[in-house]
């Protein structure tokens, strides 16, 4: 752990005497993996599986930030089964792992696990950011494993010009990684230099904004908590995925193999439901329709919201804002129980 991360950890253990730390929902692990462990929820009642593969850069939390205002909950009291794909911070002496791990072989064992947990009924899988992102590389592989797609603020298209975020963190993100462990501080660094409109200005006026609502300013005070809370990442898994996917666009373009193995937007044989902020820049609507469009014909739909206050990036609002969760969270849930 380096200085910088020392000092952001005090920084988040000081907002913890505010009472702005996470306050999740019981859980229990189902299994684990050496970079990764699957948590299971308590099910109010029996009903359809979700598994959330978590984004691999800060702690999960993010999903249950507080009970006012937490996906788990939500998806929890509509009477779905949770489960979350948690990633471990990478051991100095493990083995690398890039993504055949992030995006196949441990989003594989944990769908498995699910099935068991639920009796045999498939999941659908859900995801956010690269999260999101990871889960379409996996359905686009194995879409029998799975009752269909939701994605989140997930970029699936890399191309030059698709997102203002992947053009500038391209221009400067450095070509290779030597680092077998990458710290958390480096890629919060990193994006807030490729773009300090998203990740700094916006923060700010954000902040402005939220003064007069307490409600948002507090959710502005516990994102804040949150982006404290950084994970430490594999260096292979940020080199494949600067290079692979932000670089060269391998999965839009259709020539991503991950052990060999095929992996492209028309394989996405899954039914699937796309969220996108419009005032995001990092997942905006032309990182997401490119891929969209080479999906079978029926097979996908896709939801816009516009920007909130109170959410510090505006990358979080299908997550936490609160008019999200009034207006897009009972669409999502709709469209779940409507499929076969």
């Amino acid at each position: 752990m380096t200085d910088i991360d020392v000092f952001r950890r005090m920084q988040g253990d000081a907002l913890d005497l505010l009472a702005l730390g996470p306050s999740e929902c019981s859980y229990r692990t189902l299994g684990s993996g050496a970079h990764w462990r699957l948590r299971g929820y308590a099910a109010a009642r029996p009903g359809p599986s979700l598994l959330i593969v978590a984004a691999p850069i800060k702690q999960p939390y993010i999903w249950d930030l507080a009970p006012w205002i937490s996906a788990i909950r939500r998806c929890l009291e509509s009477g779905f089964r949770v489960f979350l794909l948690e990633w471990l911070p990478p051991q100095p002496k493990a083995p690398s792992a890039g993504l055949a791990v992030y995006a196949g072989q441990a989003i594989a064992e944990a769908a498995a696990m699910c099935v068991r947990e639920s009796g045999g009924a498939k999941p659908f899988l859900i995801g956010h950011s690269l999260g999101g992102t990871f889960a379409a590389i996996f359905a686009a592989m194995r879409p029998s494993a799975i009752r269909g797609l939701l994605l989140l603020s997930s970029p699936l298209c890399f191309a030059q010009g698709s997102s203002r975020f992947r053009d500038a963190l391209v221009a400067i993100a450095p070509s290779t990684i030597a680092m077998d462990v990458i710290p958390g501080s480096f890629l919060s660094q990193l994006s807030a230099i490729a773009s300090p409109d998203t990740f700094i200005w916006s923060r700010l006026a954000d902040a402005w904004l939220s003064s007069g609502d307490p409600k948002a300013l507090e959710l502005h005070a516990r994102v804040e908590r949150w982006s404290l809370d950084e994970v430490a990442l594999s260096g292979q898994l940020l080199h494949e995925t600067l290079q692979w996917l932000y670089r060269e666009d391998r999965f839009c373009q259709g020539t991503l193999q991950i052990n060999g193995e095929a992996a492209r937007p028309s394989s996405l044989r899954v039914r699937m439901l796309a969220v996108v902020n419009t005032a995001d820049d990092i997942a905006p609507r032309s990182s997401v329709l490119p891929a969209l469009e080479q999906m079978p014909i029926g097979t996908f739909e896709l939801l816009e919201h516009p920007g909130e206050i109170g959410v510090a990036f505006q990358h979080l609002t299908p997550l936490i804002g609160r008019l999200s969760h009034a207006l897009i969270w009972p669409k999502i849930f709709a469209w779940l129980v409507a499929q076969p």
